[in-house]
């Protein structure tokens, strides 16, 4: 759970999916120098209204961290969401693609059998042929098969969740339900350390 811990400090209250993508590859794809070419940082955020960040006028929610990296960097004012659920949306932000195009609608869960296909290519497999090193920390949500993890779409590195099962209990078809009952219905919430789960039951 370490490596967890400073990003659990920095966004205490934010469920996130958080992908790093450095400029410290080896065998860069150009002859710049590896200190000329810009890092990526992209943070990806679950049932965030626009102005839920200081940096985009919100009076109530403090995050001044946040407001740091977009003063520092490129914010974006004029977007689209392909859908504004998880999955579909991060199929959307990693490919470049309408998620229903490559077959990813709604939320996968823990019984989902799909996920992201292995022939389209993600930000991070672009960015590796231009010599970058990429990680994600957070929430994946493109399946949680070994064929669908990061590590066999581009990134180096990944620590996280494969999908969220937080919502399933609320879900209004099990709602009648006791609680306890509900819980029952969903197995274990698996954490990744790339391709191995750390957290077995």
């Amino acid at each position: 759970m370490t490596r967890l811990q400073p990003f659990i400090s920095r966004f205490p209250v934010l469920p996130l999916l958080v992908t790093l993508l450095s400029g410290s590859g080896t065998g860069l794809a150009d002859s710049r120098d590896v200190t000329d070419r810009p890092n990526f940082v992209v943070v990806f955020t679950d049932d965030q209204g626009y102005q839920d960040l200081g940096c985009f006028g919100s009076p109530d929610i403090k995050t001044p961290h946040l407001d740091r990296l977009a003063g520092q960097g490129a914010r974006f004012t004029d977007f689209y969401s392909a859908q504004a659920v998880c999955s579909a949306s991060r199929a959307a932000l990693l490919t470049g693609c309408y998620p229903n195009r490559i077959g990813i609608q709604g939320a996968l869960g823990p019984k989902s059998r799909h996920g992201i296909n292995k022939n389209e290519w993600t930000i991070a497999e672009v960015l590796k042929t231009r010599g970058y090193a990429t990680a994600i920390y957070g929430k994946w949500h493109l399946g949680h098969h070994k064929p669908f993890l990061p590590t066999r779409h581009g990134f180096d590195d990944y620590f996280g969740l494969p999908y969220s099962n937080d919502m399933w209990p609320y879900h209004p078809g099990v709602a009648h339900l006791p609680m306890a009952e509900r819980l029952k219905r969903w197995p274990h919430l698996p954490l990744f350390d790339k391709e191995k789960i750390v957290n077995p039951r």
